[in-house]
């Protein structure tokens, strides 16, 4: 298995399976979403989209955000800790973000896609041991603007290791999560709009059973569990 590395700048050349990662926050978001019981998440590009989607789909609630702040007009913003306790049975969701999200919609190439973060990377690794593709690309979504992602290259980095059939201690991983550009606005007090239990959320390493797959269909990209 050739495993690389890329960022949303070159994620449209990736092929095979690409595996686009967003620990802080929208794939944990994502993955408590469907924790609560969503029966799919519908991934959009802009706000515009998001909003055009809810009316195409009456009932479905959007979540999400524009440069980590919430949305007017959105039903959730971007963070796990608020949408843990929902009661979401059955819902469709349509999410946009300023990173996760944009990994998705413009890895146009690949043939497998998936979200994912540390609370599901477990299960992430083994569907992907399962498929066993040739080529897996982790699409750093976290490097934007004056962001170093690397909480998300440290959750690509400890996905490698799992599908190298490693079973790597999680703390070094985790710290680098506190330590990133990211996850410091949510350690200062003073940034109270990044909360620090969206933080503690997303540093649940396995947390969840289950993988998120994305598939294309009907001009939309239909993210679902697998387990």
């Amino acid at each position: 298995m050739d495993i690389r590395q890329c960022t949303l700048e070159t994620c449209h050349t990736a092929t095979g399976a690409a595996v686009a990662i967003d620990v802080v926050r929208a794939f944990t978001t994502a993955a408590y979403a469907f924790a609560a019981g969503a029966g799919e998440i519908i991934l959009a590009g802009t706000v515009e989209e998001a909003l055009a989607l809810r009316e195409r789909f009456p009932g479905a609630l959007v979540m999400g955000e524009v440069d980590g702040l919430p949305v007017s007009g959105f039903d959730f913003g971007n963070s796990p800790s608020e949408i843990s306790g929902s009661h979401l049975a059955g819902r469709r969701l349509i999410q946009r973000t300023t990173a996760g999200t944009q990994g998705v919609v413009r890895s146009t190439r690949a043939n497998l896609l998936l979200a994912s973060s540390f609370v599901c990377a477990g299960a992430t690794a083994r569907y992907l041991r399962q498929l066993q593709p040739e080529m897996v690309t982790f699409v750093i979504t976290g490097i934007l603007y004056e962001r170093d992602g690397e909480e998300d290259i440290a959750c690509a980095e400890y996905l490698t290791a799992l599908l190298q059939g490693e079973q790597p201690d999680p703390a070094p991983f985790i710290r680098r999560v506190y330590e990133s550009t990211s996850g410091r606005y949510f350690t200062d007090p003073n940034q109270r709009e990044f909360p620090l239990a969206d933080l503690e959320c997303c540093v649940e390493v396995d947390r969840f059973d289950f993988a998120m797959l994305v598939e294309r269909g009907e001009s939309l990209l239909v993210m679902k569990v697998v387990r």
